[in-house]
């Protein structure tokens, strides 16, 4: 690669991730994202390749099918993301690190220029992760680090599809492209809240269509179990994440709310082995127990979330996906406060279980 280009994507990432102003953070982030754009080949070369096996070969295939059903009938942009494939031979591209106050579900924030505010700090080193996760528990925060099979650029990279995920099954794998594709019609720095609410908007409308036109009922079958169980455990940590906002807002002592915190913690593995048990033994979500419970297991479905009702609605209204997308742009222009009353107003009744229609408990954005 020459260096000119190099140079540039150093400079790009330094625009995402905050410049100068935290050097080794900058260093990781640049180094991480030169070497997975580096790794990665155009998915044409691959298939190309006799050598190939016939289970990647067609999920490669797939991918490109998916991505021109993406910009065809969803209107999702026809560039060159995901039109490239790179085997990073590790389990996710990356680590985010999630904190709160240990008596509070307010994630930290952290701000970079063109990102904006996000909730979440990542690392292409799980290493680094645990880290820096280390040093924010010593400071007594709350805190989760969730590996992330994909993310966006938003258009500054080429985004390449990625070993860690190119073996979902075909709809989870068409969600994932629909959701990171999404991010790149609509996008406000500092409102992870609004883009992540209409990014999800997206790939479920955008799962739907694909199923009525490619789906079997194998295919119908296996993406319902899995929408069920994942609507199962949404049920479970929204009903506990209410009970720990009472607890907080309460005026409880301190120390009768950590006591609280930790009874309701206790009653999340509880029911899980419950719902395990009704799933006939799927472990899926076990990783999400990897580290001990925390606020910061919790922050992050209100940022997937709360707004989800608001875009569906959005979208029935305009019927087409290209109006839509301007419904949307126009929102965006709002003030934040006044489009997420509006996207409140539009998503009634208020959020419940049954509105959670898909969340990466894994930290996927």
């Amino acid at each position: 690669m020459k260096m000119k280009w190099r140079a540039a994507i150093f400079c790009g990432v330094a625009a995402l991730v905050g410049g100068c102003s935290q050097l080794g953070y900058f260093v990781q982030a640049a180094h991480g994202q030169f070497s997975l754009l580096s790794e990665a080949r155009p998915i044409d070369d691959w298939l190309a390749t006799p050598e190939l096996n016939d289970k990647l070969r067609n999920k490669l295939t797939k991918v490109k099918e998916i991505r021109r059903f993406a910009a065809q009938e969803l209107g999702l942009p026809d560039n060159d993301t995901f039109t490239t494939y790179a085997d990073l031979k590790r389990p996710y591209v990356m680590w985010n690190v999630v904190a709160t106050p240990e008596l509070s579900l307010k994630p930290l924030q952290w701000c970079f220029p063109v990102a904006g505010c996000v909730n979440y700090r990542g690392y292409y080193s799980k290493e680094e992760a645990q880290h820096y996760a280390a040093e924010l528990r010593a400071e007594h925060y709350d805190v989760e680090v969730s590996g992330v099979p994909a993310y966006s650029t938003l258009g500054w990279f080429r985004d390449p599809v990625l070993s860690t995920f190119i073996q979902y099954p075909e709809g989870e794998l068409a969600r994932l492209v629909f959701h990171e594709l999404a991010h790149q019609v609509v996008y406000v720095p500092g409102d992870s809240r609004f883009n992540e609410s209409f990014a999800v908007a997206v790939e479920e409308a955008g799962v739907d269509r694909w199923m009525q036109r490619f789906g079997d009922d194998k295919m119908r079958k296996a993406y319902a179990d899995y929408e069920r169980r994942k609507h199962d455990f949404l049920d479970l940590l929204l009903k506990h994440r209410k009970a720990l906002e009472v607890t907080y807002k309460s005026d409880m002592s301190d120390d009768e709310k950590r006591k609280a915190k930790a009874e309701i913690f206790q009653s999340i593995k509880d029911e899980y082995q419950g719902l395990k048990a009704s799933w006939g033994g799927y472990a899926g979500y076990d990783k999400w127990f990897a580290e001990p419970l925390s606020n910061a297991h919790l922050s992050a479905i209100a940022t997937y979330h709360d707004f989800v009702p608001g875009f569906r609605a959005m979208l029935a209204k305009e019927k087409r996906f290209d109006r839509f997308y301007a419904a949307v742009k126009d929102l965006s222009t709002k003030e934040k406060d006044d489009r997420h009353r509006q996207l409140a107003m539009l998503g009634k009744p208020t959020m419940t279980a049954d509105n959670l229609h898909d969340v990466d408990i894994a930290g996927k954005q």
